[in-house]
């Protein structure tokens, strides 16, 4: 038997949970702060959207000097860069 409201297998779902750092989690809720973002979860979609996005374009051209710095700059605003 199915609980009301959920589906019958994993796939059907919409949504998963992927977990992350507490510290992590905690600077991200810092940094969109003041920003379009309602949520972490929210924020980090939109970042995983982007990365997908670029690895698929990239597969059709390289990456210019510009796309790296970009690339750069993100991660270092989710401090995976000095």
């Amino acid at each position: 038997m199915v609980a009301k409201g959920r589906s019958k297998t994993p796939s059907a779902r919409k949504h998963t949970t992927i977990t992350i750092p507490r510290k992590l989690y905690e600077k991200l809720e810092t940094m969109i702060e003041d920003t379009g973002f309602a949520s972490v979860s929210s924020y980090v979609t939109f970042v995983m959207r982007e990365i997908v996005a670029s690895q698929l374009s990239e597969k059709e051209e390289p990456f210019t000097r510009e796309d790296e710095e970009r690339v750069k700059e993100r991660l270092r605003a989710l401090g995976y860069l000095d």
